[in-house]
């Protein structure tokens, strides 16, 4: 569903499952920190609002986007996470650069999900301007941030729920 028809922070908090045993990775790329770090605002918030301990939200950022792979994989081997969340914003610029970085990320994000037994989330922004990113990290359009944290609990509970 589109953004623009739906507002990213919100969820039916009675369909949340607790993430009070739960450990998160969050990997946020430097690269629009006005708007990455909103969305990591969004993202640590919604998994203390949830039951998540401070102590099992581990957070490191990475230079920029094409780089969030790289880093939840890391994440994935060298810490002890129950779901990586990825989280960083792409504004499309005169060059094609936007496309790479683009399809480089979701290709990338999409193959650990296949390789690891664990979730990474999904949170890049892909978006035409500045405008549409702002609106999409606690704007008018919420926030991306608590939509993959909400994401990240779901399927945490869901593997644990298969794995019994």
């Amino acid at each position: 569903m589109a953004s623009i028809l739906h507002n990213l922070s919100e969820y039916d908090a009675s369909t949340i499952p607790s993430a009070k045993d739960m450990k998160f990775g969050i990997v946020v790329a430097e690269w629009n920190r006005n708007i990455t770090g909103a969305l990591l605002e969004g993202a640590v918030q919604t998994l203390l609002d949830n039951g998540a301990k401070e102590e099992n939200i581990r957070v490191e950022w990475v230079p920029g986007s094409f780089e969030l792979t790289s880093g939840a994989k890391w994440m994935a081997e060298y810490t002890e996470t129950d779901a990586i969340i990825a989280l960083g914003c792409v504004i499309r610029g005169d060059t094609p650069h936007f496309d790479y970085v683009c399809s480089g990320t979701t290709q990338g994000i999409t193959d650990l999900n296949v390789k690891y037994n664990k979730s990474f989330v999904f949170g890049l922004l892909t978006t035409d301007n500045l405008a549409q990113a702002e609106a999409r990290c606690g704007g008018a359009l919420g926030n991306k941030g608590t939509e993959c944290a909400v994401t990240a609990i779901k399927m945490v509970d869901l593997l644990w729920r298969l794995q019994k």
